[in-house]
């Protein structure tokens, strides 16, 4: 047995990076911020694999450090699922403070016993991260004259592109790119189903519809229906309707209307008008009714 030992780096490491990941999503002011994205994934799809084989696989003879960190990813792409899927089965749910908290949780514990399995080693056994050998190896090879000028130039321009491609992903991540603007517009039946819709009708007799508005426009939209029949606008007040939409919210609710006309096969359109054109149909659906007398 190795005795007591200071704690690794690479334990104080996740665990620091677990803390802050915490804190930034459960923090007002920082979770806007493209780090909380950043800490996120790799709270998803490293940390918790690379402390589960930490605890695992203790001393460096078990792994390579390439080999350590694929298997890390594959454990942490395992592990996410089967936490969230237990979860799905208490009072808790799949919900982001309590899979956040169960993540934290499982990372930690597996850092502390971790911890314990590399003092159960020798020093040269245990498996560490070579911090302090990397930064002297490049400080060497950067600083002090080791190698041709040629040798360090190339060795200064791929940390750089390093560092590049890593702010470029950081921003990316951060930044996404809004996707296609859109609304969506149905109509449904009287069972909030895409059938039995009422069709035939009696004069003066009246037909019930639910109509659906999802607004995904990536800003706040006023909407404005309206019913048509054979190109005629319905007598209101059941002609139109107005409704305000914010990003990502939905409308639906049943639209009752008279057909006003009598005969076979008679479009009635439901027109959909946003507020930045009042004349042009920015969606419509429609269904082809019958309004005869009984014989």
């Amino acid at each position: 047995m190795a005795g007591n030992r200071q704690l690794p780096l690479d334990l104080l490491l996740v665990a620091g990076l677990v803390i802050l990941t915490d804190i930034f999503v459960l923090v007002p002011v920082l979770s806007g911020s493209f780090l909380r994205t950043i800490l996120g994934l790799l709270l998803v799809l490293f940390l918790p694999g690379y402390a589960l084989t930490g605890a695992l696989l203790p001393a460096k003879k078990d792994l390579e450090g390439i080999e350590r960190a694929l298997l890390s990813l594959g454990l942490s792409i395992a592990i996410v699922p089967l936490m969230g899927l237990g979860m799905n089965y208490t009072d808790w749910g799949i919900r982001e403070v309590p899979v956040l908290a169960g993540l934290s949780i499982f990372t930690l514990i597996m850092c502390g016993a971790t911890y314990y399995r590399r003092l159960q080693l020798p020093d040269a056994e245990a498996f560490e991260v070579p911090f302090k050998a990397s930064v002297l190896a490049l400080k060497a090879e950067l600083l002090e004259g080791h190698g041709s000028g040629v040798d360090r130039a190339f060795s200064i321009l791929l940390i750089i592109l390093v560092l590049a491609s890593i702010g470029s992903l950081a921003y990316v991540i951060g930044n996404p790119k809004e996707g296609e603007a859109f609304t969506e517009f149905y109509i449904l039946g009287p069972e909030g189903m895409a059938e039995n819709y009422p069709t035939n009708y009696t004069p003066g007799d009246s037909g019930t519809v639910m109509v659906g508005i999802a607004n995904h426009e990536h800003r706040t939209v006023d909407y404005t229906m309206e019913l048509r029949l054979e190109n005629s606008p319905l007598p209101l007040p059941e002609n139109q309707k107005y409704v305000s939409l914010e990003d990502n919210t939905s409308w639906k609710e049943p639209v009752t209307f008279t057909p006003p006309l009598e005969g076979k096969n008679m479009k009635l359109e439901f027109l959909l008008f946003n507020d930045t054109e009042k004349n042009i149909p920015y969606r419509n659906v429609h269904l082809w009714i019958n309004v005869t007398k009984e014989t």
